[in-house]
């Protein structure tokens, strides 16, 4: 499957249609006041960069996004949040996921993000195996999701 990733806004309908779809996901694993997914509103915020994974047809298979996490501080960012990592069914197994990881990570870099954290949820074996089998380790929850039962959040140093 040859995969094309670049970073776009989120309001486009197939982007939408991939974020609505990884909704519908999540709230059939766990309780929907448990969710800490972003709107379309919080993707197109200030310094939030939105990847999307478009198939050789052209159409939208996964999506993920980077949010810096510390966005007043001076320095500028060291740490930025991935957020939305979703992949279509019909393109998962296909290293789609790993494809965002490699360029956001990248990019990450480029941009002086010294580490990454992100958080999911402990239903999701799968998303907890490619986090692991790419270097990023269970850490501390942080942030809103501290005292959350259903968040599991990993970190990694770029």
């Amino acid at each position: 499957m040859t995969i094309s990733i670049s970073i776009e806004p989120p309001r486009q309908a197939d982007v939408e249609a991939l974020l609505a779809a990884g909704t519908v996901f999540a709230h059939s694993l766990y309780p929907e006041e448990n969710s800490f997914l972003l709107s379309t509103d919080e993707l197109e915020g200030s310094g939030v960069f939105v990847y999307v994974a478009r198939d050789e047809g052209g159409t939208a298979c996964g999506m993920a996004a980077l949010v810096p996490l510390d966005s007043d501080a001076t320095p500028p960012v060291s740490t930025a949040e991935l957020k939305r990592l979703f992949v279509h069914a019909d393109a998962r197994g296909r290293g789609v996921a790993g494809r965002l990881l490699d360029r956001i990570e990248a990019d990450a870099a480029g941009r002086g993000i010294r580490s990454l954290a992100l958080e999911t949820g402990p239903l999701q074996h799968a998303a907890m195996a490619l986090y692991r089998g790419r270097g990023y380790e269970q850490v501390e929850l942080f942030g809103q999701y501290v005292g959350e039962e259903f968040s599991v959040c990993f970190a990694k140093s770029l």
